[in-house]
C-alpha cells in the first residue's frame, strides 16, 4: 500500500495484495529458493538523493514480521495489520536522535481491537494487537480487509526522549484503517512532513509469510520543483513493495528506482531491523525489576495467595516464573 502526502495532498493509491496473487504450492526448486530467501538477513537502508533534497528509507522486514506473526499466532488479516504497523513505526523512528522512542497506537473499533507498536532509533520494534485472531471477510476485490479489521477511531503517536521533559504527542483520526494512509496523514497533519509511505505484507497460499517491507520518502527543505516532479513520476509508476521484493529486488534496488533521475549520495546508512528486544535474559531482568518495584509486602502477598510469581510480556508473548527469594534479593 502506497500513501503520499506530498505538498500536503492526500493522494492515495492502495496496494494491498489480493488472494489471486498469493503464491501457489511451488515445485521443489522454487521452494528451495523461498527457503533461501527467508534465510537472508533483513536490512534497512537510508539514502539521500545526490543533491540532498530527498531522504529515502527502504526496508526488507520479512524475517521481522514473520517472527511477530509466530509470537502472536496471528490470523492472515491480523498479520497484515500488525506487520504494516511494525514496519511503518520502524521507518518513522530509525536514524533519529539516540535514545528516542516512538510509540504508535491504532485505537480502532474493529475486531482487531487496539494495535500498538514501539520502536527505537536502532531498528528494534515490537508490537501487539488485542485480537490476533481477527480475520474479517475479504473485500469485494478479493483483498484482505485490514481497514475493516482496524475500524474507525484515532491514531495516537508519542515521541519521547529521556532528555525531553515532556513527550511529543499527536492524535489524528483513522482515515482508512489500511495503516500506510493513516500514518502518511499523521506525518502531513501533525509533523508537517511531505512524505510518501509504502507498506506491504504478502502471504503464501498456506498463510505463511512470503515477504514484508516498506519505504518512507521524505522531501527535505529547499527541495526544487523539478525534483518533486521527478519524484512523483517515479512513485506513481512504482509497483507494490511486496511485488518488488518478490521479484528479487533489494532495498538498494528499490531505492535506486525511487531516486531514478535524481542520483544518490554514496554515503548510505544501513542497519539490521529486529523484532524486540525479546532476548530471554534481558527480558527476565526487566520483568524482575518490575515485580520488585511492587515492594516486599505485595510480593509476599502474591506468593501467599497465588503460590507463584508469573509475569508475561504482551509484546514478546513470553511468560516467566520467578522465585520469591530472587525477587526479595532485588528489593533488599
Amino acid at each position: 500500500m502506497l500513501a503520499s502526502g506530498f505538498r500536503s495532498r492526500a493522494s492515495v493509491q492502495h496496494r494491498a495484495f489480493t488472494t489471486q496473487r498469493l503464491a501457489a504450492v511451488k515445485p521443489l526448486s522454487s521452494r528451495k529458493a523461498i527457503v533461501a530467501a527467508a534465510a537472508k538477513e533483513d536490512v534497512l537502508l537510508r539514502s539521500l538523493s545526490e543533491l540532498g533534497e530527498v531522504a529515502v528509507l527502504v526496508v526488507d522486514a520479512t524475517n521481522l514480521v514473520s517472527e511477530a506473526a509466530r509470537r502472536h499466532k496471528t490470523a492472515p488479516t491480523a498479520t497484515a495489520a500488525l506487520g504494516r504497523l511494525l514496519i511503518g513505526t520502524m521507518l518513522m523512528s530509525s536514524f533519529r536522535k539516540d535514545d528516542e522512542m516512538l510509540q504508535i497506537t491504532f485505537r480502532g473499533d474493529g475486531p482487531l481491537g487496539q494495535a500498538m507498536a514501539v520502536a527505537d532509533t536502532r531498528g528494534n520494534v515490537k508490537g501487539k494487537v488485542d485480537n490476533p485472531e481477527a480475520d474479517p471477510p475479504l473485500r469485494d476485490d478479493g483483498k484482505l480487509n485490514v481497514g475493516m479489521a482496524v475500524g474507525s477511531g484515532v491514531v495516537a503517536v508519542v515521541r519521547s526522549h529521556p532528555l525531553q521533559p515532556q513527550p511529543y504527542t499527536g492524535l489524528v483520526p483513522i482515515v482508512s484503517g489500511e495503516v500506510a494512509e493513516d500514518l502518511a496523514n499523521y506525518l502531513v497533519d501533525s509533523e508537517q512532513t511531505n512524505s510518501a509511505l509504502g507498506l506491504g505484507v504478502c502471504l503464501n497460499r498456506d498463510c505463511s509469510l512470503k515477504s514484508a517491507g516498506g519505504f518512507l520518502v521524505q522531501v527535505l527543505p529547499f527541495c526544487s520543483e523539478e525534483t518533486l516532479v521527478t519524484l512523483e513520476k517515479n512513485l506513481s509508476g512504482l509497483p507494490s513493495v511486496t511485488q518488488m521484493l518478490n521479484s528479487g529486488m533489494t532495498p538498494l534496488d528499490i531505492t535506486n528506482r525511487i531516486l531514478d533521475g535524481l542520483g544518490s549520495s554514496p554515503h548510505s546508512q544501513t542497519m539490521v531491523p529486529r523484532y524486540g528486544p525479546c532476548e530471554p535474559e534481558a527480558l527476565k531482568k526487566r520483568m524482575m525489576r518490575a515485580v520488585a518495584s511492587l515492594g516486599e509486602a505485595e510480593v509476599r502477598d502474591i506468593m501467599r495467595t497465588e503460590g507463584k510469581i508469573e509475569v508475561s510480556c504482551e509484546f514478546c508473548n513470553e511468560q516467566y516464573q520467578f522465585k520469591e527469594e530472587d525477587i526479595l534479593q532485588l528489593i533488599g
